[in-house]
């Protein structure tokens, strides 16, 4: 897996590629996270539209990064999730725990509410 951030509107999105499998990513997710609330930038989208595949790792380094995120007093937001993942998400119950939206920009503009 790799990420890339970008900004966009009063958000830093985090667009995940490949295959989610927890291990050493949830290192980098974690190391980039604490990198956003130091420079006090605490509203995080997680675009998953090029996820192809997500084990429970995966899922449990969504829930650190949401947990991170909420005690920094911002949250984790995903987007773009595909069919798969949401059903994934829905399975697990982890559907009610994360807001989700279907588009990024959605999810970015959710912050402003």
């Amino acid at each position: 897996m790799s990420f890339n951030t970008s900004e966009r509107y009063n958000s830093v999105v985090i667009e995940f590629k490949g295959n989610v499998m927890g291990g050493p990513d949830a290192v980098s997710l974690n190391e980039k996270l604490h990198e956003l609330i130091d420079a006090d930038k605490t509203n995080v989208v997680v675009d998953l539209g090029k996820v192809k595949f997500m084990n429970s790792s995966g899922l449990g380094m969504l829930i650190g990064g949401l947990t991170t995120m909420r005690k920094a007093g911002g949250d984790l937001r995903i987007a773009n999730a595909t069919d798969k993942i949401e059903s994934l998400l829905i399975v697990t119950k982890l559907i009610t725990v994360f807001k989700h939206y279907k588009s990024v920009d959605e999810a970015a503009k959710s912050y402003e509410d």
